[in-house]
């Protein structure tokens, strides 16, 4: 008899789980607060009903972010929903079922808590430790490096705890009272579009992230892994702006991290990465009084090569100008185009066209008759964002993989003829302009996150891509020219520095890229409060300690 070693697996953790997890007949019963979750692959309707309803949402919803998030066996980058063996066979659901490819598990789990409390995610922490399972937390899906689900893991799902509380002077656990904050808590699995609805309905500003419909989760990965924020310019980044977590630890406790009750863990938390030191169950963060928003836009195409050199070399040099301003925002360029979308903080509109004239004058001067080039006022943030992204804009429900590098101010400012010349080496280039400003005025040695960053005006990054059916051999040969490509950013680099939220499963030393010179202290931390492992990721503090799949020790 031939024993499937994989399904297997699978079976092993829901048979556990389903024995003991809300069966009152078992000795070892623990209640929770609803039934038990069996995600299954989002594409599953369409093969086991192909003209039924369920299947028609799927295909007019897999590229909107808020549907993804809502379903708990969705991740938003889909590639992460497949999982290759070491033999080169994919175990996957694709949408497209005229593959004739069946419809399989992937890396899904088998198997989760729908929590909705604290005392949800306890019961959860002990019984996965208990019983040495393989732990996944997810919330909205939203990640580049897979740390949301697992082939037959037990997931944590936080999406549903959406609780917001509010406090006018905000005192962390322990303080004496001396410093007191206006702030807002949000529970794990708030999403930015929420937040930013009720904080703006207090007319107030709360610096966070911006996606497709606003679906990335504000309490979770984001903060952990740093938080960046066409804000951070003018507020700093998201965990500059924490005060305050709670969270489960692998001992099954729920305790307060801040800088009074446990300022080690507090400041691991700031920057070390999610899934790694605990489950988060609420974040609090400072909120700012409104500021008045100019919007500046443009879109250019170039009429040659060395067009585009001008102009992308004179574009890199303004950021140190704009980051002195406290500028933010996003954009993408090549040999042929330029697009960004800034936002300039207490700044009026006359005062922002003298800023971004001068390269308004050069981009007139080397693009077609199809310029845009705009300078407006905006009332609130929600009118900004919504030039950003809109449900359906490709950030979502595809299967990239990308790679990143902090892009810092010194070399922008110094060596922005250089740095033109090898980005436009490469076919696609996107800049996310997020930092610089009140990023550069923080101590380095003030949270966990890579000290890089607070040399840092923007993050750079550039991607790779398969369609669904795609050979394990042709994904491998992607991910070896992002492999290549990404030794073609580090030429303008000093260190390799990467944003850990928006990276490669490929870098060639990721605690150096990811952590830096913090690395060494956060993998003590992470073992002083999870000594067995049983928070890991894929890349994450201490993964270099297990195999491939996080799932053994080496």
């Amino acid at each position: 008899m031939t024993i499937n070693l994989e399904e297997l697996g699978d079976r092993i953790v829901k048979t556990i789980a389903l024995k003991h997890l809300h069966n009152p007949r078992s000795p070892q019963c623990i209640k929770l607060s609803q039934p038990l979750l069996q995600p299954s692959p989002p594409a599953l309707p369409c093969y086991t009903d192909p003209s039924g309803a369920e299947c028609a949402d799927v295909q007019a919803n897999t590229a909107n972010g808020t549907w993804r998030a809502n379903i708990p066996g969705a991740l938003q980058n889909l590639f992460f929903e497949d999982y290759i063996f070491p033999n080169n066979t994919i175990s996957a659901c694709y949408l497209n079922t005229t593959l004739g490819i069946p419809c399989e598990q992937g890396s899904i789990p088998p198997i989760g808590v729908d929590a909705r409390s604290p005392e949800d995610i306890q019961a959860a922490v002990r019984f996965a430790k208990e019983h040495n399972l393989k732990l996944v937390v997810k919330n909205t899906g939203h990640d580049y490096l897979g740390r949301s689900t697992g082939r037959n893991s037990f997931m944590i799902w936080t999406h549903l705890m959406k609780d917001i509380e509010f406090n006018d002077a905000f005192v962390a656990e322990g303080g004496d009272g001396s410093e007191q904050h206006e702030a807002v808590t949000l529970g794990a699995g708030v999403q930015w579009i929420e937040a930013y609805a009720a904080v703006g309905a207090r007319d107030r500003l709360i610096v966070g992230g911006i996606s497709p419909d606003g679906s990335v989760g504000a309490a979770g990965g984001w903060v952990l892994g740093g938080g960046h924020s066409p804000f951070a310019g003018q507020f700093g980044l998201g965990v500059d702006n924490a005060l305050q977590f709670t969270l489960v630890k692998a001992d099954g406790s729920h305790v307060i991290a801040n800088a009074h009750t446990d300022p080690s863990l507090f400041w691991a938390l700031r920057g070390g990465g999610g899934g790694t030191f605990g489950i988060v169950t609420s974040v609090t963060y400072k909120i700012h009084p409104l500021v008045p928003l100019t919007g500046v836009l443009a879109s250019v195409n170039f009429t040659s090569p060395d067009n585009a050199q001008r102009a992308i070399t004179e574009y890199i040099r303004l950021h140190g100008t704009l980051s002195d301003n406290q500028w933010g925002g996003y954009s993408f360029f090549n040999n042929f185009t330029l697009f960004f979308f800034y936002l300039a903080p207490d700044m009026s509109v006359p005062e922002a066209n003298a800023t971004i004239g001068p390269l308004f004058n050069l981009l007139h001067e080397v693009g077609d008759t199809g310029l845009i080039t705009e300078v407006a006022p905006f009332e609130s943030f929600e009118a900004s964002g919504a030039g950003f992204s809109s449900p359906g804009s490709g950030q979502v429900g595809n299967r990239p993989e990308i790679s990143s590098r902090l892009l810092s101010r010194d070399t922008a400012v110094n060596k922005a003829e250089e740095t033109a010349r090898t980005l436009l080496s490469l076919d696609f280039v996107a800049v996310n302009f997020v930092a610089g400003g009140a990023v550069l005025r923080v101590d380095p040695e003030s949270t966990g996150l890579n000290p890089a960053w607070r040399n840092t005006v923007a993050h750079i990054y550039i991607g790779e891509d398969h369609e669904e059916g795609a050979s394990a051999e042709t994904i491998r040969a992607k991910q070896q020219r992002l492999v290549e490509n990404t030794a073609i950013l580090d030429t303008i680099t000093t260190d390799s520095a990467s944003y850990l939220n928006e990276a490669s499963l490929h870098e060639v030393d990721f605690r150096k890229s990811f952590w830096g010179t913090h690395y060494d202290r956060l993998k003590q931390i992470k073992y002083e409060v999870d000594p067995t492992g049983l928070f890991v990721v894929p890349r994450g503090v201490s993964s270099e300690d297990w195999d491939e799949n996080v799932v053994c020790r080496v």
